[in-house]
């Protein structure tokens, strides 16, 4: 009897078992939009500017400076000969060992970002930490150019949802790139110019390195080819949307229905 009684509710649960998959899998059909947003913002996981959408033909070219300045002054040259501004990620200590070059580029109208002091691995350092590292250099470069920096981009590629918060909790807004020319690899200025064009488009980040030997060779047929495409190459604050943007699961900052850019 004992026996029958126990098969008996068994069964009984597992059929309430069965009952209520059922149900969740109705509902999940139903209401997945709802599902995928809990999902999202539980996971909250933070994600930097990779690109921008924008209906405009501009885009925004950049660079790491974080050894070297042998080619600094040809890459300042093609700038100035087509009147372009652009972007600068300096580490704090390529701004220690090299302030006159600091000087240089923003006394020829460039941007400065902030690349960190020493180009840690910034998943390894603490809220408190990254603050250091964006503070100690923040001062560096204000002492030197009189700029205050608030584009930050982190050494490697590295971050976290610590890093984003640390660099938004001293008003940076954290920068990747969509496009990597990959020019610091032992690479030729062929490879460097097939790579940046053939994922070109509007709205796009460009990686470069201000010590990377085919750097310059490659901008003198990047840089007229898409000026003549039409495309307007800006620094990336001019880029961005600086109020009323979210960017998306693949790094891709969007304006929000109603907002303004804040420019």
């Amino acid at each position: 009897m004992r026996v029958f009684v126990y098969k008996l509710r068994f069964h009984h649960f597992f059929g309430l078992v069965v009952v209520l998959l059922l149900v969740f899998s109705i509902t999940s059909e139903i209401f997945s939009p709802m599902v995928q947003k809990v999902i999202s913002v539980t996971t909250n996981r933070l994600i930097p500017i990779y690109r921008v959408e924008t209906s405009d033909k501009k885009l925004s070219i950049s660079f790491d400076a974080t050894w070297g300045t042998d080619l600094t002054d040809e890459i300042l040259e093609i700038l100035q000969e087509y009147n372009l501004k652009t972007t600068f990620f300096l580490a704090g200590y390529w701004v220690d060992k090299h302030p006159d070059y600091v000087v240089k580029i923003a006394a020829e109208g460039h941007e400065i970002g902030n690349h960190s002091y020493s180009h840690p691995h910034m998943n390894s350092l603490s809220f408190d930490g990254v603050v250091l590292e964006l503070q100690k250099n923040h001062a560096m470069i204000k002492d030197i150019t009189g700029q205050n920096p608030f584009l930050f981009r982190p050494p490697f590629g590295e971050y976290n949802n610590t890093v984003i918060k640390a660099a938004d909790s001293v008003g940076y807004y954290t920068i990747q790139w969509s496009i990597d020319s990959l020019d610091w690899k032992n690479t030729t200025s062929e490879e460097v110019y097939q790579r940046v064009m053939k994922n070109i488009g509007p709205g796009e980040i460009v990686l470069f390195h201000n010590a990377a030997k085919p750097t310059p060779e490659a901008l003198r047929r990047i840089i007229p080819e898409l000026l003549e495409q039409g495309y307007q190459i800006v620094p990336i604050s001019e880029l961005i949307h600086r109020e009323n943007y979210y960017v998306d699961h693949d790094g891709t900052q969007r304006l929000r229905k109603g907002g303004y850019t804040g420019e």
